[in-house]
């Protein structure tokens, strides 16, 4: 394998989360098989993506045309499998987007190269790429080989590769790339943004998340004030979204969101895996729980066996007291 690839997505004036991610992994895969890590940008106007992209990219390619401005799957299609065809990379990678998976299948397809798709890891073995996929609803983890082929097509799922700092210094290229047709058959009519309160709880450095253990609605409030004291957002589990305490926006897990804060502090919440797949990629996870066997514990950094509504008032007096000192 000669290099990695990965393709960045954007929208709405801003790289896509996803894309940082799996720029991180690519860096990563790139430096322990010494193979150079390449990016690729398109649309209009794209040049500050492509300047962001040279921090972890040895080279970036850019291609501007006004068919690529909006994500269409089958223009972008036209162009990624002409790249491939051209650089022949080892790997391309992409986030497990709605994006990519209205693309990668159709171009798996046309090249005749192998797709796993969702992945939450990839690393080498024995000079080979490997993969792990999560299997039976996340009960479960599968690592997966390749068949034999000069390239192979990976999207990772959001939120399951850690962010690395870009320290690189890549040079960006330029090229041209002609449609033979137009594909206007699809055409792009906008964005519909699901809103939420203001709230993104994907975005929070601190993460007070809320299980059934809080017992009743009412006793939120104190779990609000927690996470103010803290400079935090509540999220929660899906039972406290199916009790219609808090709206689906803050539901971490499985069929909710998934998260990377600097602390996930869970109150009151088992730990079923369809919550852990959401936020084992926090840095430091603290739980509070009566049942000293609650799954969540054995993912958490720091545990207290007990009542959530009677440590969390403790919790707010204190830190509240401390912060006071330092004000």
């Amino acid at each position: 394998m000669s290099s990695i690839l990965v393709v960045a997505e954007h929208r709405n004036q801003t790289l896509a989360d996803v894309s940082y991610q799996v720029l991180s992994k690519g860096r990563q895969l790139a430096d322990q098989a010494q193979m150079e890590l390449l990016a690729a940008v398109a649309g209009v106007d794209i040049d500050a993506y492509a300047k962001e992209l040279t921090r972890w990219a040895d080279r970036v390619i850019i291609v501007n045309n006004d068919q690529l401005e909006e994500p269409l799957a089958e223009p972008y299609q036209k162009l990624i499998a002409h790249l491939i065809r051209e650089i022949r990379p080892g790997i391309v990678l992409m986030g497990h987007s709605s994006f990519a998976m209205d693309l990668v299948p159709s171009l798996s397809v046309e090249l005749g190269i192998p797709l796993v798709t969702d992945c939450v890891d990839i690393f080498w073995q024995n000079g080979d790429i490997l993969v792990t996929r999560s299997i039976y609803n996340g009960k479960a983890n599968a690592s997966y080989s390749f068949a034999q082929s000069e390239t192979i097509l990976i999207t990772g799922r959001v939120g399951e590769f850690p962010v690395e700092e870009g320290q690189r210094q890549g040079w960006i290229e330029e090229i041209e790339f002609a449609f033979e047709e137009e594909c206007d058959y699809k055409k792009f009519e906008g964005y519909l943004e699901v809103e939420a309160a203001g709230v993104d709880i994907t975005q929070a450095e601190v993460l007070v998340s809320v299980g059934r253990g809080i017992k009743e609605k009412k006793n939120l409030e104190i779990v609000e004030e927690l996470a103010r004291v803290l400079g935090g957002v509540v999220s929660c589990s899906r039972p406290v979204v199916d009790y219609g305490w808090l709206p689906s926006e803050r539901q971490v897990g499985l069929s909710g969101k998934t998260v990377q804060p600097k602390l996930y502090l869970g109150l009151g919440i088992s730990g079923a895996f369809q919550h852990v797949v959401g936020m084992k990629g926090a840095r430091m996870t603290v739980a509070i729980n009566k049942d000293a066997k609650a799954p969540i514990f054995s993912v958490a950094n720091y545990g207290i066996v007990d009542d959530v509504l009677k440590v969390v008032p403790a919790l707010v007096n204190k830190i509240s007291e401390l912060k006071g000192r330092t004000e």
